[in-house]
């Protein structure tokens, strides 16, 4: 992250574009999200917004940005105080935010999803303008995504970049991105912090949101920390520290909370863990191909086998046929050819059913189309798959919700949910505290294999050691574990094994030890040697 060090920073100037005062968010439900939250945006800056999950981060800026009226308190700009109805009115005034749940249209296109907020962009002209200055800002930004896809058969990474570009194309003055790198390589975190630094000398102003402390530390010229909706503290970058944020985050240390971030390269075998499990093979797949959604082959035949108490970890950018493997694998795509079997048994275009009762827990990567249903409450989401469970089974099926109950405080107190009770709608809940919900259903299911993809994307830093270290476990346990993740230094950490996947195919299969960062960057990148 060279582009965003400390060296090239613009000092930035000490008058604020925007102060959110005395911010108080209460909803229906009587949950308190913000409670007096003073903050202050400077011109010229990037402010970093930390915070554990549940924490007011992403309601705080969805006040500021028009997606939510405050219950108290007010927004004041230059010009006075400011009341915004919609987003639309927000961009207009010159204020745009890029959320983790993308706001896209399935069916259009990169530039017609971009045209959306042009007004009168829907014109020939007027659309190939749009188009010009959707290919300048890819050419800055190094944000490229396939322009004339639906984005609904985009991978989530590229749908991510398609709504920064979205926002960027309005030339805001305040831009908030909320996780804007969970979904990105290292190659493009780069890439991406550089033309935040050039935005920020050009005058403009940023809040990032983001769980990554060496993100704030290597980008941010302030960070401001919510704690519990309260705002708990505010550092320049001099007076930071990864120890003073953590302990601003997560409040007196705990024994779980003193190591809220994973030491990044250290492997397993530096932490003492075992290197490779040595049971039987639990997963085999032999020369599968999978057909995509925009190539005809998003897997093109691949091989591999997770054996008991192991962790095969699959790198790569996202789009390189990861999402169409754990598809395959979990009974949600059908496979061309190949083989795929747990335990000997044939699993391959088989019903998803069928392959969870031969003992698969699945966490996908995307938690609302997939993970749960979002009208449904925490009881009835905590029980989706397992409600055939003779446990939770009365009389003619009957369900018995006081067994549920418990079943879903347990998984609330395991698991650190915050929620307002066992009957909330998983709505109401922070995108991390829906992804608790969906690792704590699937791992309380006592799996003997795990496909995980992305499954601490969005989560705070404490919410992702929670979820590694559970990982951890449960591969001590017996469990073979399938990891899919964007984050390079989660794979390189948590994996007994790492593939390095580009193009469909397997680059190069190795324990972690075996890959530098500038190895797996070329491998990631479809560069053998």
């Amino acid at each position: 992250m060279g582009s965003a060090s400390s060296a090239s920073r613009v000092a930035p100037s000490p008058s604020a574009i925007l102060r959110a005062e005395k911010i108080t968010k209460v909803y229906p439900d009587g949950t308190v999200a913000l409670l007096d939250v003073d903050l202050e945006v400077r011109s010229g800056e990037i402010l970093g917004l930390l915070g554990e999950n549940g924490a007011g981060k992403t309601t705080l800026t969805k006040i500021i940005s028009g997606l939510l009226p405050p219950t108290r308190g007010r927004v004041v700009s230059p010009q006075g105080p400011v009341r915004f109805s919609s987003p639309r009115e927000a961009l207009a005034f010159g204020i745009g935010m890029v959320h983790q749940h993308f706001a896209l249209v399935g069916t259009l296109t990169a530039v017609e999803n971009v045209a959306l907020v042009h007004p009168g962009a829907g014109s020939p002209p007027r659309y190939e303008r749009v188009r010009r200055l959707v290919e300048k800002l890819m050419a800055e930004s190094g944000l490229r995504v396939p322009l004339d896809v639906p984005v609904e058969k985009l991978a989530v990474g590229e749908q991510q970049r398609v709504e920064i570009l979205k926002v960027l194309s309005r030339n805001v003055q305040l831009l908030i991105l909320d996780e804007p790198t969970s979904v990105l390589t290292p190659v493009e975190v780069d890439e991406l912090f550089g033309f935040l630094s050039h935005l920020r000398q050009q005058g403009k102003s940023i809040i990032l949101i983001t769980h990554k402390l060496k993100e704030v530390l290597a980008l941010a010229d302030r960070i401001a920390v919510l704690r519990r909706g309260k705002l708990a503290g505010e550092l320049t970058l001099a007076q930071a520290s990864p120890e003073k944020l953590a302990q601003l985050m997560v409040g007196e240390a705990t024994p779980r909370k003193a190591a809220v971030e994973l030491q990044v390269g250290e492997t397993v075998a530096e932490r003492g863990q075992p290197q490779a499990g040595h049971g039987s093979v639990v997963l085999e797949v032999q020369n599968l191909t999978v057909p995509g959604d925009v190539q005809a082959l998003a897997v093109q035949g691949v091989s591999f086998a997770v054996r008991e108490g192991e962790i095969l970890g699959i790198a790569g950018v996202e789009g390189n046929g990861q999402s169409e493997l754990v598809e395959a694998l979990t009974g949600l795509r059908r496979a061309k050819g190949g083989q795929a079997s747990i335990r000997g048994v044939d699993i391959l275009n088989r019903d998803p059913r069928q392959i969870y009762r031969l003992g698969v827990a699945h966490i996908p990567e995307d938690r609302w189309k997939l993970g749960l249903v979002l009208p449904f409450t925490l009881a009835e989401n905590a029980i989706l798959g397992v409600h055939r469970w003779k446990e939770f089974r009365g009389p003619l099926g009957a369900l018995r919700w006081r067994r549920i109950q418990r079943h879903v405080r347990s998984l609330i107190g395991q698991f650190g949910i915050q929620a307002s009770g066992t009957m909330a709608p998983a709505r109401s809940l922070s995108g991390g505290n829906q992804q608790k919900l969906i690792v704590g259903r699937e791992l309380a299911k006592d799996p003997a294999v795990i496909i995980a993809s992305q499954p601490t994307r969005g989560l705070d830093i404490g919410a992702a050691q929670y979820i590694r270290e559970l990982l951890v476990q449960m591969k001590e346990g017996g469990r073979a574990i399938l990891l899919v993740s964007a984050d390079l230094d989660e794979v390189l950490s948590l994996s007994d094994r790492v593939a390095v996947m580009y193009g469909g195919k397997f680059m190069a299969v190795g324990s972690p030890g075996e890959f530098d960062r500038q190895r797996i960057g070329l491998l990631m990148g479809g560069v053998a040697r």
